[in-house]
């Protein structure tokens, strides 16, 4: 992607202050979600709930400063909104609100659900005939120490999700080594690790779809370099 792209959204969530930014969490989330808006997923900022988009649930909704500036950048909301973050009566919250924000998918925050909502919403686009559409799960890996995830990781593949994709940004805050791509190609998913801050290795990794298989890409990050 351009430079003065990236430029341009650091600009922005640089917008956004004060000690609920979550500077490491949204930091380490941005180029995956600059990535995925910039060259992946179909969206129309004009028509938010356009019913033949792609889904993204930012699951880590505890760090969304990244994520607003994305939606800002790609025309959801005008970016002067930004500079009010976590501010009395404004709409962006320390977690995102899709009652309140243009383009979230779900309301997050709760660690653990973002997953287990991915999975119904892939389960809900197929019943619609949806076939192409896609949804893709940001996680970090601390969030997976939450049994919930492990549930959903385990019965996606049972249920043929090939529209799934789970990102995990691994900046290895998690206290448990959870080894995770082997777990996960061990329950039937399709995995690929690459660097976190590797723009055309995200790209190829979250372009690449199985018919059948769940795709979990986990983006790197080491210990600070967010």
């Amino acid at each position: 992607m351009p430079a003065e792209h990236s430029d341009e959204i650091h600009r922005l969530m640089a917008l956004a202050t004060g000690d609920e930014k979550h500077e490491e969490s949204s930091t380490s989330t941005l180029d995956a979600i600059h990535v995925l808006y910039d060259r992946v997923i179909r969206f129309d900022a004009a028509n938010p709930r356009w019913e033949e988009r792609d889904r993204f649930i930012l699951s880590k909704g505890h760090g969304p400063a990244s994520y607003y500036a994305v939606l800002a950048h790609h025309g959801f909301f005008p970016a002067e909104r930004l500079s009010g973050f976590m501010t009395w009566g404004s709409r962006l919250g320390s977690h995102p609100d899709r009652r309140q924000v243009p383009g979230v998918e779900a309301s997050t925050g709760s660690l653990g659900h973002g997953l287990p909502m991915a999975v119904g919403v892939a389960l809900a686009l197929r019943a619609k005939g949806l076939t192409e559409q896609r949804t893709i799960v940001l996680t970090g890996d601390a969030e997976l120490n939450e049994g919930s995830n492990w549930e959903a990781m385990l019965v996606a593949p049972a249920l043929s999700l090939g529209g799934l994709t789970l990102r995990t940004i691994d900046n290895h805050s998690s206290t448990i080594d959870m080894t995770l791509p082997a777990k996960l190609e061990a329950f039937g998913w399709l995995t690929r690790t690459v660097g976190g801050h590797d723009h055309a290795g995200l790209e190829a990794a979250l372009c690449e779809r199985d018919v059948d298989r769940p795709i979990a890409v986990i983006a790197d990050i080491p210990e600070g370099e967010w």
